[in-house]
């Protein structure tokens, strides 16, 4: 009796399909191999294939973006600004800052002083017209000492803000030139006149030892001065808007003399727009020189 061999087990093709194929129906291996893939497997995309582009952010995603980038935006805008450019510093405005500094000492100590030694310097230092004839090369000065109302006046403030912009564009010595001149030739076109009144018998003989001190005129005269070199839509307003506080200070006849005094001080300063003009561009010129040369590309 022959004995029946069992046929030799193949192996299984690497290739072979996960089910296996009936008879009689055609390409049942590329569906198996498409089976075998899966819906969910992606095919990596060959050396000539467009990859994939990457989903559209959504607008949640947008609204919920950290606001860093537009902090630092916002702080390097105010950086551009620099506001801190608008007080005095020892370095950038010398003149205003030590200036700055001596007036706000005398008006500390001179609160707590004896009032009545207060008004004794006050008035061995003021510039009538009894202490220009005997002495003005001291009084002139040092009635500039003085600031009428204390640091916290309203001409304080102008001074500090008005004086250190004059001083950053156009130096140290043409601001402190504009407010001298200012402050002198405003007394002297205030007290001249009280004098020759004196003279020919229109007021008193106390008018020659009216009080008169402080720092207004030269405030003024350095206003006068800044007008001139802002841009014309911001320099006509300046003018116009205290031109119109010192006339309705003129209006009010509370001090005739020291208003007109304002007003004559105001026009000082316009009249040497071509003095800072020119110190404007030879501080521009001196500051370009110094500047680092920047690296070639």
């Amino acid at each position: 009796m022959a004995h029946r061999t069992a046929p030799a087990t193949a192996e299984p093709a690497e290739d072979a399909p996960p089910f296996p194929l009936l008879d009689g129906i055609p390409r049942q291996r590329a569906t198996a191999s498409v089976a075998a893939i899966g819906p969910t497997d992606t095919a990596t995309p060959g050396p000539c294939e467009a990859p994939t582009a990457s989903p559209v952010p959504c607008a949640a995603d947008a609204l919920t973006a950290s606001p860093v980038p537009c902090a630092a935006d916002a702080l390097a805008r105010l950086r551009a600004l620099r506001p801190w450019r608008l007080l005095p510093s020892p370095k950038g405005t010398p003149f205003t800052f030590f200036y700055a500094a001596v007036l706000a000492v005398i008006s500390v100590v001179s609160e707590h002083l004896d009032p009545a030694l207060v008004a004794s310097l006050r008035q061995g230092s003021s510039t009538d017209v009894a202490h220009l004839l005997s002495d003005p090369v001291l009084v002139l000065p040092a009635s500039a000492l003085w600031i009428v109302g204390g640091v916290t006046s309203s001409y304080a403030i102008v001074f500090l803000l008005v004086l250190t912009a004059l001083e950053r564009r156009t130096g140290a010595r043409c601001a402190a030139g504009v407010f001298l001149l200012g402050h002198v030739l405003a007394t002297l076109a205030t007290e001249i006149p009280v004098g020759v009144a004196v003279w020919v018998g229109h007021l008193p003989d106390s008018s020659l030892h009216r009080l008169d001190y402080g720092i207004s005129f030269g405030v003024a005269a350095s206003v006068g001065a800044l007008a001139g070199l802002l841009t014309p839509w911001l320099r006509w307003p300046v003018l116009a808007a205290f031109g119109a506080m010192l006339v309705d200070d003129l209006l009010a006849f509370t001090d005739p003399m020291t208003n007109w005094g304002h007003l004559t001080a105001l026009a000082i300063g316009v009249a040497t727009w071509p003095l800072v003009r020119r110190g404007r561009r030879m501080r521009s010129r001196v500051v370009s020189a110094s500047a680092p040369p920047s690296d070639a590309l």
